[in-house]
């Protein structure tokens, strides 16, 4: 099949697929967990739902210490049936820490705590102050349910929460709740933990086309596993509240209403009995048919309408990053055509949505759909703003449409959650007026006191400048830091975090070696968060530019496909990186790395890990503001995390610039993967990184390095050698053995033109990387398709495959004198030997940098992922 015709087929089964109806299969939740905390007996809520106590021998816990136990009480007060008995009218309370212990399947969760704050036998509900952790994640600090429900005027509510539960030997979801000091208690009324559909809210791994708007930058924002979210609202815009036991999908949330946010007196409110019609990317479980039944309009006045727009009002805590889920669903039978109903959608006054028009996103009325924007709450504004307005862009009605509202507060990289408690002023009398003299009195008082305070202010004042100018004087020279970046985006680490960490940099702990110093698998959070922490060497001129350029790429750039930068430290002289850590190393280690510890990938596994690198490097090339061009791509840069994802790395010799220019800059790369047309020209595009990903491809299916000097001559070069097989028509011969008779000829075809046209002479001659993407989707197609077929013949048995011959390769010269020959490579090589002493002993291929003519070449020290990922004493790698 051609790619032109199996484009084809995807408009079709995508015009299939939106039309699936909502009977849908309902999702049953693989953990539906509900604990009545201090409840001496199991017993049904209200509603009906069945809830366990924490009596004695419950396998929840509580664990605790045995010194100062913590008890079970009944509310003083049973609230006259205002507040449901279960799970709120009984409490576990403590003067001490307290532990439970959940045993739950992997996966992504709802974690529901439950407070009604209320005197608990003699303890009184203004001294219960405390924190709650789950694993690395503070999701409450210092917290006072007290404040929290006389602010929102409740007597009771729910703390909702989002997290992952990873795989693990003892998997459990572990809270504890700890007291703020010793003369304060905490206390817990309900715990609920449900499973959520995978990736719900979170980014799906392998779509990073489905990652959120990031407001205000240009790239998207993915919210993966390691982001744990609060619930802050969940709206059911223009309808009424929709309890939890009313949810779709057994999800259990509440749909509160939105009437108490909207800041517009002008509104309609519509709705529909019109039947809901889900679709694949919109199941029945991401918002029930009431939501999308009801919504709300600007109504017909098209001249209040043009003035005007359609706001929520949201109090939220400031200075973290939030997620707002838009819910839309055109069902007015007016609105069935796209361009009728347009408008913009601004949150916290920024252009989220430009031209808002559902019948273009869904290509039907009543069939809904969702939009996910990510912000950063600025620490000068306490209320996120969502606001809608009509454009006049060719629509017929001049008005807007929404349905639903979901906003949720994400986890800093310190997994911190929690906010500030609410202030709540205290009711007084008011005090009488004074008379004359005390007024007089008053006034003295005041003098004086601003005097005194204006003389210590001053003195402050000369005080804070001497310390400055002392310490410029003494720092000068002492410190470089990089542009100081928002913590939502990038973690500052004191120099005193690093050390605990790595046990003071013992040499025990180093995983990696390299120009750029060394590498340490690093612990924080008690231990419970493993890092990748990569440390300058103070004593090495190098990489100074290189670790700004990480820093400023990896935490501006957020893809399921880039390793993750979780923060620096640039304290003294000091220069370090904090990365994620990968547990099955890099690409390289799995192909011919020397540690026993890897299996051999299998093919199914390398076209994934080869279809998510390319995704990231088209993102890169197209999906940014101005283009990314790595510079460095090769097997040692592609790390692999627990699930064998692809995620590319090293930034540091990247550049960037404007969209569809070519760069005129010093060449820089890694030998057998450098673009000889750059080499020469000095003239860097996006298809550099093309060709250094066919040699890639190439690696993969032949499981050899680059640049060989053991190998005979003619095989020295990877590319060179893999041109003349593909001449000769041997290649089939020469790939890693353990893929012989793995691979559907269909797919080794296709495979091999991919990476042979990568590696085309000439940079106009090389596929774009859309174009590498989605061809090899095709080709893990039809991989899959082959191995369908053979499984049906024989089901007991592993798909086997003829051997393959592949056609003779089209006018191929050999003898061109523009490619590298390996005895060039060889004079190459030995001239780096002979100029320069720093060489790392740990990567496949040398980084280098070639001076301003081809002929010119100097070492480059930046360091490669081997260097941060392999160990260099032949253990797994488990850092990344």
């Amino acid at each position: 099949m051609s790619m032109v015709n199996f484009s084809m087929i995807i408009p079709i089964t995508l015009f299939f697929a939106f039309l699936t109806k909502s009977v849908q299969p309902q999702n049953v939740p693989t953990d539906n967990i509900t604990l009545n905390c201090g409840a001496t007996s199991d017993t049904n809520s209200s509603d009906g739902r069945f809830w366990t106590g924490d009596h004695k021998g419950s396998k929840f816990g509580p664990f605790e210490s045995t010194r100062n136990p913590s008890a079970t009480y009944e509310a003083d007060n049973q609230g006259g049936g205002s507040v449901p008995t279960v799970p709120y009218m009984t409490a576990r309370v403590s003067t001490s820490e307290f532990n439970y212990s959940f045993p739950v399947t992997p996966g992504q969760k709802f974690l529901r705590l439950y407070f009604h704050p209320a005197s608990y036998g003699g303890f009184h509900e203004s001294k219960a102050f405390f924190s709650v952790k789950t694993g690395s994640f503070t999701l409450l600090k210092n917290f006072s349910a007290s404040l929290v429900a006389q602010s929102l005027k409740v007597d009771s509510f729910v703390r909702e929460f989002c997290l992952n539960v990873e795989e693990k030997h003892d998997q459990v979801l572990n809270l504890s709740f700890t007291p703020t000091s010793n003369d304060t208690y905490a206390f817990i009324n309900g715990i609920e933990i449900v499973s959520m559909p995978t990736n719900l809210y979170y980014t799906p791994p392998d779509n990073g086309n489905d990652a959120p708007t990031f407001i205000g930058q240009t790239n998207p924002y993915s919210v993966d596993n390691r982001t744990a979210l609060q619930t802050v609202y969940r709206l059911n815009v223009g309808g009424k509240t929709i309890s939890p036991v009313e949810d779709s999908g057994n999800l259990f949330r509440l749909w509160s209403d939105d009437i108490g946010y909207m800041s517009t007196n002008s509104y309609l409110t519509e709705n529909t009995t019109a039947p809901i019609q889900y679709t694949i990317r919109t199941p029945n479980y991401v918002a029930p048919v009431e939501v999308y039944q009801t919504a709300r309009t600007m109504g017909p006045n098209l001249t209040y309408n043009k003035q005007h727009n359609l706001t929520w009002v949201l109090p939220v805590d400031s200075g973290f990053m939030y997620m707002v889920r838009l819910h839309f669903c055109e069902m007015q039978d007016l609105i069935d055509k796209v361009s009728k109903r347009r408008f913009t959608v601004f949150i916290n006054s920024q252009v989220a949505e430009p031209a808002a028009d559902v019948i273009r996103w869904t290509e039907h009325s009543n069939v809904p759909t969702y939009k996910d924007y990510v912000l950063r709450q600025e620490n000068s504004k306490p209320n996120l703003t969502i606001d809608l307005h009509p454009t006049a862009n060719n629509a017929i009605y001049f008005d807007v449409i929404l349905n639903g509202i979901e906003v949720f507060k994400l986890s800093h990289f310190d997994g911190n959650l929690a906010g500030l408690n609410p202030q709540v002023s205290s009711v007084s009398q008011p005090a009488e007026p004074p008379n004359g003299k005390s007024k007089e009195k008053q006034r003295m008082v005041i003098t004086g006191v601003g005097c005194a305070l204006g003389l210590l202010v001053l003195l402050l004042v000369l005080a804070s400048m001497v310390v400055w100018r002392y310490r410029k004087s003494h720092n000068k020279g002492k410190s470089r830091k990089p542009s100081l970046l928002p913590e939502e985006l990038c973690r500052h680490f004191s120099l005193d975090e690093i050390k605990d960490a790595t046990r003071n940099f013992d040499d025990d702990l180093v995983i990696g070696k390299g120009g750029f110093g060394k590498v340490y698998k690093g612990f924080l959070d008690e231990g419970e968060t493993i890092v990748a922490i990569k440390r300058l060497n103070p004593e090495s001129g190098q990489g100074l530019k290189e670790f700004l350029t990480e820093i400023e790429m990896l935490s501006q750039l957020r893809h399921v496909h880039l390793v993750s930068l979780i923060g620096y430290c640039n304290e003294k002289t000091e220069m370090i990186l904090v990365y994620d850590f990968m547990s099955n190393g890099t690409l390289s280690d799995h192909l011919y790395g020397t540690s026993s510890n890897y299996d051999p990938l299998t093919w199914k596994q390398r076209l994934e890990i080869c279809k998510g690198a390319a995704i990231v490097l088209n993102y890169l090339h197209t999906e940014v503001k101005h283009t990314v061009i790595h510079r460095d791509v090769k097997t040692n840069n592609i790390l692999l995390d627990d699930k064998f994802t692809a995620k590319v790395s090293d930034f540091g010799l990247s550049k960037t610039g404007p969209k569809d220019d070519m760069l005129n800059t010093n060449v820089k790369g890694t030998f057998g993967y450098l673009d000889p047309e750059y080499a020469r020209g000095h003239t860097l595009t996006d298809k550099s990184d093309v060709y250094s990903f066919g040699v890639v491809l190439f690696e993969v299916l032949c499981a050899r390095k680059a640049l060989d000097r053991n190998l005979p001559e003619g095989q020295v070069s990877l590319v060179h050698w893999a041109r003349k097989c593909i001449a000769d028509g041997s290649l089939y011969e020469v790939i890693d053995p353990v893929l012989k008779r793995k691979i559907a000829p269909e797919c080794f075809n296709v495979f091999v033109e991919i990476a042979e046209s990568c590696i085309a002479e000439a940079g106009a001659n090389r596929p774009s990387m859309n174009d590498v993407m989605e061809k090899l989707r095709f080709a893990i197609e039809l991989q899959e398709a082959a191995d369908y077929e053979k499984k049906k013949m024989d089901p007991e048995y592993e798909p086997s495959y003829q051997d393959i011959v592949f056609p003779v390769a089209r006018d191929m010269d050999f003898d061109d004198e523009s490619e590298i020959s390996d005895s060039e490579f060889s004079t190459i090589d030995s001239s780096i030997f002979n100029r320069s002493s720093v060489l790392d002993s740990y990567t496949t291929g040398m980084t280098s940098t070639i001076g301003s003519t081809s002929s010119s070449f100097l070492i480059h020290g930046s360091t490669s992922s081997s260097d941060l990922f392999s160990s260099n004493n032949n253990t797994k790698s488990t850092v990344h």
